[in-house]
């Protein structure tokens, strides 16, 4: 559904401003390349995130507690 919605928003950009489509149709793929180190880099993040949590709540864990 997502990409039906994407391609008829493209369609109706290449009817107002065809360069404008051909350029964000070019740039789309190089823009997503450029975009995956720093998606590498939040998983990353994330992870250590909950690395230290899971350390921090683990003496409550221990004990017991329950949320």
């Amino acid at each position: 559904m997502r990409v039906l919605i994407l391609f008829t928003c493209w369609c109706v950009l290449f009817l107002l401003c065809w360069p404008l489509a051909l350029l964000a149709l070019i740039l789309f793929p190089l823009i997503w390349l450029l975009s995956l180190p720093l998606r590498l880099l939040v998983i990353c993040l994330r992870a250590i995130l909950a690395l230290v949590e899971a350390i921090l709540f683990l003496p409550a864990r221990v004990l017991g507690f329950k949320r």
